[in-house]
């Protein structure tokens, strides 16, 4: 996971963040373009890392994985205008086109596998009962109840973005707060003062490194060299 991460990380950054959409939510019977056309404002995925922001306000690069959304679902539903997403010819250009218009100049991989989730016991039973047995959204709640959902579509999505600003500085601040000295035990266990004020003023550093002015101009050049 680190050697990942830092495929996904330049200009000083080390840290991503992570997102996930579980389930991803697809209505039953609608196409991967139908279901990425309705999501125009907002991206259908959630932020798993613990910071305040929960939109996501810009990218430098990341990686996108979606499974469960079968390749034969048509292209479109009958009386939907098309759209861009509806012109490509796979869902892996579908889910690419759809990055690169919610992140210009981003750096983005994705993938889309057609095997879902198996969602089957042990797997905590935590669904709604708006969800199919095969995890797609229904306009009304069916009779089973949720404990029969076994298997779903899911994404999932690191992220390298300047929201990671807001999480870092927020960390230094925290640290900067406490006074460590009455923390005998902290530096019995051999960590030195200096240190650790080398690693405060690094942490520094590092949430200034995604800063938008800091390196939003440049992240579509060092994009296209990756």
């Amino acid at each position: 996971m680190m050697h990942f991460a830092d495929s996904l990380t330049f200009s000083g950054r080390k840290v991503v963040a992570a997102w996930a959409a579980l389930p991803f939510p697809a209505l039953c019977g609608s196409s991967l373009p139908d279901i990425l056309s309705a999501h125009q404002q907002d991206v259908p995925w959630k932020l798993l890392s613990s910071w305040r922001e929960q939109k996501v306000s810009g990218c430098f690069a990341q990686s996108v994985v979606l499974r469960g959304i079968c390749k034969e679902r048509p292209a479109s539903c009958r009386g939907q205008p098309r759209s861009p997403l509806h012109s490509c010819e796979s869902p892996e250009q579908v889910l690419q086109q759809y990055l690169h218009t919610q992140f210009p100049g981003a750096f983005s991989t994705s993938h889309v596998l057609q095997q879902p989730c198996d969602t089957r016991p042990p797997f905590p039973q935590f669904f709604s009962p708006l969800l199919t047995r095969r995890g797609f959204l229904l306009d009304k709640a069916q009779g089973h109840s949720s404990a029969g959902v076994e298997s779903i579509p899911a994404l999932a999505a690191l992220q390298s973005s300047p929201g990671l600003r807001s999480l870092l500085s927020g960390l230094c601040q925290d640290l900067r707060a406490r006074n460590v000295r009455r923390w005998s035990s902290f530096f019995s266990a051999g960590v030195e003062q200096d240190d650790f004020q080398e690693a405060l003023e690094e942490l520094k550093t590092l949430s200034q490194c995604y800063e938008t002015g800091f390196g939003a101009d440049g992240s579509e050049d060092e994009a296209d060299s990756n």
